[in-house]
């Protein structure tokens, strides 16, 4: 049965917000929650982007849902062994229900540190790389590492969950869906795109849980919520190696005056069956688990809509 969650966008809102639609999610019916991880917004106008970290402890005591970080880039901005500390926390919190969602991220977040960023493949063998020391060190055991990328001394990660948690690998093209079959324990993605999930399961994933996510915005009138949509999302539509490549919100700013509300393809307005076409495709695609996220102010509103109107028509 796919699970129908709900994706709380970091980038938008604030921390204390991203916790009072987490309640409102849990009580409209949805059963699981997506959190991005990010440093910066896509644009300024989204105006947040609060520590993650610290949102995921207070969501384990204001609601019981499953939490996933969609996605964290243990890579750079925070070494692995960083990484695996604060993941293991937050199953802890949540009394078991964290998925450790991971990525080869974005300059937009990573480039803070003052490192170059890294090219794709470099930054999918450091993901391995990551995935290796991390799951070592949630072992309990006494860990010293050298490898091509990493290196850790003589650490031990004492506060440990009774089951570590799964790690599901983001892949939005072919070589890191191949990646997220082979080393993940199941696959992120945010296109319901059935040939990258057929590339997860032939790649060691069969079995795995699959995990899409989307963007709508509900409102009254289907042009106000379109205008919404673009102003807060325009880079929804911006799509290639943009997105892992430039460094500043200004740059995606740049490149979003190319984008029309028209261009955008995500759910508006107040009509549910353009709300369940959009989630049908990734249910027909086979995710197993499908997160939505409410683009702009109108939270109540939308979550009274889905509880009544688009969660009973899915299930």
């Amino acid at each position: 049965m796919t699970i129908f969650g709900y994706f709380l966008s970091s980038e938008e809102h604030s921390p204390k917000e991203l916790i009072r639609q987490a309640v409102l999610a849990e009580r409209a019916g949805f059963e699981a929650l997506w959190i991005s991880d990010h440093y910066h917004p896509w644009i300024d106008e989204q105006g947040q982007s609060s520590f993650v970290w610290s949102v995921i402890g207070a969501l384990s005591e204001a609601v019981s849902l499953p939490v996933t970080t969609a996605v964290t880039c243990p890579l750079v901005r925070m070494h692995p062994a960083v990484a695996a500390q604060a993941a293991a926390t937050a199953q802890i919190l949540l009394d078991g229900r964290f998925r450790f969602g991971v990525g080869t991220g974005e300059a937009l977040n990573e480039h803070v540190v003052g490192h170059a960023w890294p090219p794709a493949h470099d930054r999918r063998s450091m993901l391995e790389e990551a995935i290796e020391i991390i799951r070592e060190l949630w072992s309990g055991r006494l860990t010293t590492y050298h490898g091509e990328f990493y290196d850790v001394e003589t650490a031990r990660l004492y506060s440990l969950p009774e089951q570590p948690p799964p790690i599901y690998v983001s892949g939005l093209g072919a070589k890191s869906a191949e990646m997220a079959g082979r080393i993940g324990d199941g696959y992120i993605s945010t296109m319901p795109d059935q040939e990258l999930l057929d590339v997860f399961h032939k790649s060691g994933g069969a079995g795995k849980p699959t995990a899409g996510g989307l963007k709508v915005c509900w409102g009254t009138d289907e042009e106000e919520a379109r205008a919404t949509a673009h102003r807060l999302w325009p880079t929804s539509a911006i799509t290639g190696e943009a997105s892992q490549l430039l460094p500043q919100p200004r740059h995606f700013e740049e490149l979003a005056r190319l984008v029309t509300p028209e261009s955008l393809t995500l759910p508006c307005g107040p009509d549910p069956e353009d709300h369940l076409q959009g989630i049908q495709e990734y249910v027909d695609a086979g995710f197993d688990e499908i997160y939505i996220a409410q683009i702009g102010p109108q939270q109540e509103e939308f979550f009274e809509f889905y509880s009544t109107v688009v969660l009973p028509q899915l299930r």
